[in-house]
C-alpha cells in the first residue's frame, strides 16, 4: 500500500480540438495514476479522473502526492519575526557594486560594524547608540553579524575606520581624480560647519556659523569632490579655523597623499583668495579656478580698464588678461537674468532701509531722539542690517538728521549687475572659455553634497561625540555615506524627481533648466513607465516596508522554519531592477 501511494502522481494531459465553425478549444484532463513495472517495462494505471475538481484542489492533491506538507489557509503557519529588509538590501547592494567591501579594508569584525554604520547612516541617520538599537529590527544586523555589537565595539570600529581613512581616500582620489589624459584634473573644495552638543568636544570652538547657530560652539570640515560632485575626501578643523587656512591644509593633503599631477583647485571667491593664490604660486604645480571679488571687478570696469560694457553688446562672455593677474586668463560673463534679479533685490533693500529709517528721522524731527551719538547708534544698526550704508549719505547733528541716497553709487553698481569675472591658470588649449564657466558652475555640486550631508540624507549635525578621533570618524562615515547616496540617486533617478537627462546648455552663462521629462514627472508624480515617483528619502522608506519574514509551520505532521521575503510592490521590484539584481533573500 505504501509503495502504491508513493508511486501515485497526477498526470495532466492537455488536448485541443476544432468545432464545426473552426474555433479551436483547449481542455486539460487531470488523472491520478500509479506507475509500475511489468516485465521490465514502465506502465501506468489510471486510478481516478479528477478533472472535474476545482483547480486548487487538484493542485493540493498533486502537492500532497509529491510529499509536500499542506496546511489550511490561516492555520498551521505563523510568522515568528518580520525584519525590515528592502532599504538596507538596496543600499548594501549599491555598496557591493562600488567595491566598498574591498575599499574599507580587510575582512574583520570592525569592518563589518563600520559597513553597518555607513549603511545605517544612509537609511536611518541617527546617533550611534540609537543606530545599534534600530538595526536590530532590520536584516542588516543579523546578516552582517553585528547583532551583539556593544557600544565599545562601535567605538572600536570607528577608530579602526579612521586609521584607514587615508588609504580609502587615496583609492577614491585615484578613481575619480586621477587624470588618464594630458588634460588637468579639476578638484573642487568647499568648507562648512556644524554645531556641537555638550561642552567637552576637543575640536569645538566659536566661529562663523554656516548653520546660523550663533553663540554655539562648532566644528568645521572641508569637502573635496570631483567635477561631478562625488565626495573624495574630507578633513575636520577646529570651529574657528579660517577658510584660507583650511584651504591650504587640504591642498597640502592632496599634494602629499594623492600624488596628482597638473591639479587645478576650484573654489569660490571666499575660499581661493589672492593670499591663497600667492601661496599656490609658491607651490608651482597646482593651478586654480575662482572668481574675482566685487572691488576687483569694479577696478577692471573703471574708465581705463579692460572690462567695458561694450564687450557684451553681441555676446555674454569675453576673455582678456591684465597685468594684475600674471599668467592667468580672465573670463567675464554677463547673465541678463541675474542682472534683473540683482537690480530687483537692490531696490527692495533700499526701500526696506528707507522704511526702517523713517521712524528714526521722525523721532529726531519731533525731539523724541536727540544727541548725535544716540542718533548715530540707531542709524548705524539700520544701515548695517541690509548692508546699504554704501548707498546713503547721512548727516547727523544733536538735533537733526539728513539722509539721502547716493544715486551715483547706485548707478555705478547697477552697471555691473549680472557681471562676474573668473580667473584661472587653465590655458586656451586645455579648456575653452565656455568650459571654464561650466567648470566653475560645477561648484554647485559641492553645495548639493553639503546639503545632502547636513540636511537631506545623512544628517551629520549636531555633533554628539567628544573625543577628536571620534568626531573625525563620524564625519568620515558621513562622507562615505554621501558617496553611496550620490550613486544611489543616480541609479534610482527614474523613480525620483531627479532630472535624468538635464538639457545641455549651449551657453554656459545662462541659467540651468530642467528637461521636459523631469517637469512631466514633477507635474504628474509618475514617470514615463507609469511608476509613481517619490523623493529619494520617501523611496528608501517605501523600500523599508519590504520585509523578510521568518515562517514556521505548526502542523502535527511536521514542524519547519524558513525565511520568506514579502512579495515586492512594483516600485520595490523596479528599484532592484535598476540595480541590476533581483530582491535578495540575504544581504551577504
Amino acid at each position: 500500500m505504501t509503495r502504491q501511494a508513493t508511486a501515485m502522481h497526477v498526470n495532466r494531459i492537455k488536448r485541443s480540438y476544432k468545432d464545426k465553425s473552426g474555433v479551436t478549444h483547449f481542455y486539460e484532463t487531470a488523472l491520478v495514476r500509479r506507475s509500475y513495472r511489468d516485465s521490465g517495462k514502465v506502465k501506468h494505471e489510471t486510478l481516478a479522473n479528477i478533472s472535474s475538481l476545482p483547480p486548487s484542489v487538484i493542485d493540493a492533491i498533486e502537492a500532497g502526492l509529491k510529499g509536500k506538507t499542506l496546511v489550511v489557509a490561516g492555520e498551521g503557519l505563523e510568522i515568528t519575526r518580520a525584519l525590515a529588509h528592502g532599504h538596507v538590501a538596496c543600499v548594501l547592494e549599491m555598496a557591493k557594486q562600488l567595491g566598498f567591501l574591498d575599499l574599507l579594508g580587510p575582512p574583520c569584525r570592525e569592518r563589518d560594524i563600520a559597513l553597518a554604520l555607513i549603511v545605517a547612516r544612509v537609511v536611518h541617520p541617527r546617533p550611534k547608540l540609537s543606530t545599534t538599537k534600530w538595526w536590530l529590527d532590520t536584516t542588516l544586523a543579523v546578516d552582517l553579524g553585528v547583532l551583539d555589537a556593544s557600544t565599545d565595539d562601535v567605538y572600536k570600529a570607528m577608530d579602526w575606520l579612521l586609521n584607514h581613512q587615508e588609504t580609502i581616500e587615496a583609492q577614491l582620489a585615484k578613481k575619480h581624480l586621477g587624470s588618464k589624459s594630458d588634460s588637468p584634473t579639476l578638484a573642487y573644495f568647499d568648507l562648512s560647519s556644524s554645531w556641537v552638543e555638550g561642552t567637552h568636544n576637543e575640536l569645538a570652538a566659536r566661529g562663523y556659523s554656516r548653520d546660523k547657530k550663533r553663540g554655539m560652539a562648532q566644528i568645521e570640515y572641508g569637502l573635496l569632490t570631483d567635477k561631478d560632485g562625488r565626495p573624495v575626501a574630507i578633513e575636520v578643523f577646529k570651529g574657528n579655523t579660517a577658510d584660507p587656512t583650511a584651504f591650504i591644509s587640504i591642498v597640502d593633503s592632496i599634494r602629499s597623499r594623492f600624488a596628482l599631477s597638473r591639479l587645478v583647485m576650484v573654489g569660490d571667491r571666499g575660499m581661493i583668495t589672492s593670499a591663497r593664490i600667492s601661496a599656490l604660486r609658491e607651490v608651482g604645480d597646482i593651478g586654480w579656478l575662482t572668481c574675482l571679488r566685487a572691488p576687483q571687478i569694479s577696478k577692471l570696469a573703471a574708465k581705463d580698464g579692460p572690462l567695458q560694457l561694450s564687450l557684451f553688446d553681441e555676446r555674454d562672455l569675453a576673455t582678456f588678461t591684465h597685468p594684475d593677474f600674471p599668467g592667468e586668463r580672465l573670463i567675464a560673463c554677463r547673465n541678463p537674468q541675474l542682472a534683473k534679479e540683482r537690480a530687483r533685490n537692490r531696490m527692495e533693500l533700499l526701500a526696506s532701509t528707507d522704511k526702517i529709517l523713517a521712524p528714526i528721522i521722525a523721532a529726531v524731527g519731533q525731539g523724541r531722539l536727540a544727541g548725535a551719538d544716540k542718533i548715530g547708534l540707531k542709524v548705524g544698526k539700520v544701515l548695517n542690517k541690509f548692508k546699504m550704508a554704501k548707498h546713503f549719505d547721512v548727516v547727523i547733528t544733536d538735533t537733526e538728521i539728513t539722509v539721502s541716497r547716493r544715486e551715483e553709487s547706485i548707478a555705478a553698481e547697477s552697471c555691473l549687475d549680472g557681471i562676474y569675472v573668473l580667473r584661472t591658470t587653465l590655458k586656451d588649449d586645455e579648456v575653452d572659455p565656455a568650459g571654464v564657466v561650466s567648470a566653475y558652475k560645477a561648484l554647485s555640486n559641492v553645495e548639493r553634497d553639503f546639503r545632502h550631508i547636513k540636511v537631506d540624507d545623512i544628517d551629520l549635525r549636531p555633533i554628539h561625540h567628544y573625543l577628536e578621533p571620534r568626531v573625525r570618524s563620524h564625519v568620515f562615515i558621513c562622507m562615505l555615506s554621501a558617496y553611496l547616496v550620490w550613486h544611489l540617486r543616480e541609479v534610482l533617478a527614474p523613480l525620483t524627481f531627479t532630472d535624468e537627462n538635464p538639457p545641455i546648455r549651449n551657453n554656459p552663462v545662462t541659467t540651468a533648466t530642467r528637461s521636459k521629462s523631469a517637469k512631466a514627472k514633477a507635474a504628474h508624480k509618475k514617470n514615463i513607465d507609469g511608476y509613481e515617483i517619490r523623493s529619494f528619502r520617501e523611496l528608501l522608506e517605501h523600500l523599508g516596508t519590504l520585509t523578510r519574514n521568518t515562517m514556521r509551520t505548526t502542523t502535527e505532521a511536521a514542524t519547519a522554519t524558513f525565511d520568506l521575503v514579502a512579495t515586492p510592490t512594483p516600485i520595490q521590484r523596479r528599484a532592484f531592477e535598476l540595480l541590476g539584481v533581483s530582491v535578495p533573500l540575504r544581504l551577504m
